[in-house]
């Protein structure tokens, strides 16, 4: 392809980057995947839509502008550990910056392990491509070969010892028409500052309280906001008296919500008084004639009659499973900070997806044609898993500040997030595995049934978003149609999903469907090697078809001993999983002999081809793991008469850091450079390599979940 005025194509394997300079004082490199090349006009006017961008400013600063959130994943280290390998500059010298919505992004949803798989190409692009600007600047500036000169600490050096930093070349970098060196990013096996374990750069700022989330902005005027809500999910206001409120100290407003009555005041404290002196006449919700029991019920009713099985089967091994609702229960709990005036809003908080939230509000606010009215400007957030698509908070801040004149600040208790919050569904799964007359597997049959998972997010964009208000069903029909896969070969396999239409808010939970199917899979193919007598490690290693897959799950087995002699009641158990670009294999041990089983040791090996930071890497599967574990043992939501019953950690038992295993390994498998997933990819075999190890403790399959519910 022939150059064209500042724009450039990289070519990365199988995908192709375009490159091209944005107007700017300084140099400013914008990148995308894509297979066209920007309008000649497109630098002038920054309308091209675009994946990245990576700046040189005067000063020899970089900045990195990275659409996606961080919610606690380590992205920023990520994205400038990129961007200082391919600009050789110190680290530090990277500052990461969070854009706030804005159309021309191509995504800006953060979730699916997508960050990193979709942006590190642009980011790379980006950055080499400044790089080679910059040393062909050099090289016009002193007439001299392009190829003789070198890059190092942010300075551009001539064999005679001359030297420029980047800051003073950047403005004839960013005139330059003719690359005279490649700009193709480096290859892998050159890299010092990417796949070394590196401490996170946001990490003094966050312990020592700096970095700031969304309740920690300085927004002038803006008053503290709490909202009292009714007792069942998504009941209504009938009507309310809020004069004894409004006679408290402090209190500055009330305002009547579809969700419930918004309180304002000088300060929480007085909030919250405020609020629990609001007399409200609630309606009930849509749920409010269920309870746990009729969810169950209504779920096994729909996994129907069994299908007819394949020619030849002997006999047919079934197993029956149930997952609870869960929260996702982030430490920070929803929060926005809103100024509303009569023909524009500014809205501040931690979103997974800013555009989204930037449509919701403007339909709320009566500005559904004109959503530009609307800015989002995008905070860091204390986790999201899912939760964070959503944009309740946003709307709700937004309406009380147009009803109170005032900016907001609103924040959901734990209460708030947990008893009106959205929830990864419950669901009942039945497994069959076909059996020849000679042991051998001839099928697989898995139909879940599982509530809507509801996506009007979609998957960043206009399109998918409106496919998932007009057509929810089918949205979450083909997601599982999109993620779910069995990676053995047994035979003629078969995996289906029976919606059941339960009026409970949903969303997408860490890893999604495989969070509930792919861990009744991991259970049930120990419960086939039981039945087969053969050992689970050795039964996968016959049947698994990947060998990203082999390879991780040799790798646990040889890290974590198994098989060798343990004590009574202390078993190990082991589970795999490929998705999201990524393979993880995961080997548990845990002892049975006390009131609860109780975690000893884990250990895990991931392939997620090119490690950025394995310091994140670890961090996030050690994450995962004790998420996986907590809602394996004892986290879980009941629903009573359309309410939920858990209101806070002490009753929605996640794991306290005493019940933390003693050591959690993690080892990384390298197959290839390609960029895996992480964030979601540790959950679904932890909980399921748990669960195996219980079966094999006991002696007994674990069939439903959390273990330790007894289900009162």
């Amino acid at each position: 392809m022939a150059d064209t005025p500042g724009t450039h194509e990289v070519v990365m394997g199988r995908r192709r980057f375009l490159t091209w300079v944005v107007a700017s004082p300084a140099l400013v490199v914008a990148a995308r995947l894509g297979l066209d090349v920007p309008r000649a006009d497109a630098a002038e006017t920054d309308e091209t839509s675009l994946n990245a961008y990576v700046a040189v400013q005067a000063d020899g600063r970089i900045h990195a502008t990275l659409p996606r959130t961080e919610v606690g994943q380590g992205i920023t280290t990520g994205v400038a550990m990129l961007v200082a390998e391919e600009l050789d500059v110190a680290l530090g010298a990277v500052e990461v910056r969070t854009d706030d919505a804005d159309p021309r992004w191509v995504i800006q949803l953060t979730g699916l392990s997508s960050t990193m798989r979709y942006l590190a190409g642009p980011i790379r692009a980006a950055a080499a491509t400044a790089r080679a600007r910059l040393v062909t600047a050099a090289a016009n500036r002193w007439h001299v070969p392009a190829q003789s000169l070198i890059t190092r600490n942010g300075e551009v050096i001539a064999p005679d010892g001359r030297r420029a930093g980047y800051g003073e070349l950047a403005p004839e970098a960013a005139a330059v028409l003719l690359l005279l060196v490649s700009p193709q990013p480096k290859d892998p096996s050159l890299y010092t500052v990417v796949g070394q374990p590196t401490g996170r750069i946001d990490a003094l700022d966050i312990v020592t309280g700096a970095a700031k989330y969304a309740l920690d902005l300085a927004i002038p005027d803006a008053v503290p906001v709490v909202v009292a809500r009714p007792p069942t999910l998504r009941g209504t206001v009938q009507s309310f008296d809020a004069s004894a409120a409004l006679a408290m100290p402090g209190v500055l407003g009330v305002a009547r919500l579809p969700s419930g009555i918004a309180v304002a005041a000088k300060t929480y404290a007085q909030a919250f008084a405020a609020r629990d002196a609001v007399s409200v006449s609630w309606g009930p919700g849509p749920a409010a004639h269920l309870s746990d029991a009729d969810i169950r019920a209504r779920l096994r009713d729909a996994i129907g009659a069994r299908p007819l099985p394949p020619l030849f089967t002997a006999r047919t091994l079934e197993g029956r499973f149930d997952f609870p609702y869960l929260a996702h229960a982030p430490m920070e709990t929803q929060s926005c900070v809103a100024r509303v005036t009569a023909d524009s809003a500014e809205l501040w908080l931690g979103a997974q997806d800013p555009k989204f939230v930037q449509r919701e509000v403007a339909q709320a606010l009566g500005w559904a044609l004109t959503p530009q009215r609307v800015t989002v400007h995008t905070a860091r957030a204390g986790g999201g898993f899912g939760r964070r698509f959503f944009a309740e908070a946003a709307v709700e801040a937004a309406l009380i500040s147009r009803a109170l004149s005032r900016p907001v600040k609103l924040m959901w208790t734990r209460n708030d997030d947990m008893r009106h919050g959205r929830y990864r569904p419950a669901s009942h799964h039945r497994i069959l595995a076909y059996l020849g007359a000679n042991g051998s597997i001839l099928g697989w049959h898995h139909r879940a049934a599982i509530p809507t998972v509801e996506f009007p997010h979609g998957f960043g964009d206009v399109l998918t978003s409106l496919l998932g208000i007009i057509l929810p069903e089918v949205t979450s029909a083909t997601f599982f149609e999109l993620t779910q896969h069995v990676p053995y070969r047994f035979g003629l396999v078969g995996q289906e999903l029976r919606e059941v239409s339960i009026p409970i808010p949903t969303a997408s939970f860490r890893s999604v469907f495989t969070s509930q199917v792919g861990v009744a899979n991991e259970v049930f193919v120990d419960q086939l090697a039981r039945e087969l007598g053969k050992d689970p490690v050795e039964l996968r290693r016959s049947q698994l078809s990947s060998s990203r897959l082999k390879a991780v799950l040799n790798k646990v087995v040889l890290e974590g001993a198994w098989g060798r002699p343990l004590p009574p009641g202390v078993a190990q158990g082991v589970a795999v999983l490929e998705e999201w670009d990524s393979a993880v294999a995961h080997l548990v041990e845990v002892d049975v002999t006390g009131e609860a089983p109780r975690v000893l040791r884990v250990v895990i090996a991931a392939d997620v081809g090119l490690p950025i930071n394995p310091k994140s890497i670890e961090a996030q599967l050690q994450g995962a793991a004790i998420d996986a574990f907590s809602t394996t043992l004892s986290a879980g939501i009941h629903i009573d008469a359309g309410a939920v019953r858990e209101g806070s950690f002490a009753d929605y038992k996640w794991l306290r850091m005493r019940h933390a295993p003693a050591e959690i390994a993690v080892h990384l498998v390298r197959s290839d450079d390609r960029v895996g997933g992480v964030g979601e990819l540790g959950y679904p075999s932890a909980a399921a390599a748990l669960t195996n190890a219980i079966a094999r403790a006991t002696g007994t399959m674990p069939t439903r979940f959390p273990l330790l519910d007894a289900g009162a």
